[in-house]
C-alpha cells in the first residue's frame, strides 16, 4: 500500500522555518561550547592553552557555519537535495582537517595540543546543550 505525502505549501514553509532554526540552534550551541572550552583552558592553562582551545574549536566551527548557512539557504530556496548535504559534508570535513593541519604548521610553537582538542571536541558536542535544555527535536 503506497501513500503519498501531499504537503501545503504552508505545511512544506512550517518544516523549512523549523529546520533552519534546528540547524542555527545546533550552531549557537557549538560556539557556545567552544568559547567555553576556551575559557576552561585558559583558567586552567593560561593564555596559550586558552588560545589553542579557541583555534581548535574554530578549525571545525568555521568549515561547520559555513556548512549549516549553506544548508540553511538551500531550505529557505526550497533546493535542498541529499547531494548538497554530502558534498557540504565532505567539503567540511576536508576544511576541517586542512585547518587543523594548518594551524599543527604555523602555531607549532605556542600551539597547547590538549588545549585544542579540548576546543575541537566540546565544539563537536554543542549538541549536548540542545540535549541539556531540551530544544533538540
Amino acid at each position: 500500500m503506497d501513500r503519498v505525502l501531499v504537503l501545503s505549501d504552508a505545511d512544506r514553509a512550517a518544516l523549512n522555518a523549523q529546520a533552519s532554526r534546528g540547524l542555527l540552534l545546533a550552531l549557537a550551541a557549538q560556539g557556545a561550547m567552544g568559547l567555553a572550552a576556551a575559557v576552561i583552558a585558559g583558567v586552567v592553562g593560561g593564555a596559550a592553552a586558552g588560545w589553542s582551545a579557541l583555534a581548535g574549536a574554530g578549525a571545525y566551527f568555521i568549515p561547520n557555519a559555513l556548512f549549516a548557512l549553506r544548508l540553511v539557504v538551500s531550505v529557505r530556496a526550497g533546493k535542498a537535495s541529499p547531494f548538497t548535504f554530502l558534498s557540504g559534508e565532505l567539503i567540511k570535513l576536508f576544511a576541517t582537517a586542512l585547518l587543523l593541519w594548518g594551524l599543527s604548521r604555523v602555531a607549532q610553537d605556542t600551539l597547547v595540543w590538549p588545549a585544542a582538542l579540548l576546543g575541537l571536541i566540546l565544539t563537536l558536542k554543542g549538541y549536548l546543550l540542545l540535549l541539556m535544555f531540551r530544544k533538540l527535536s
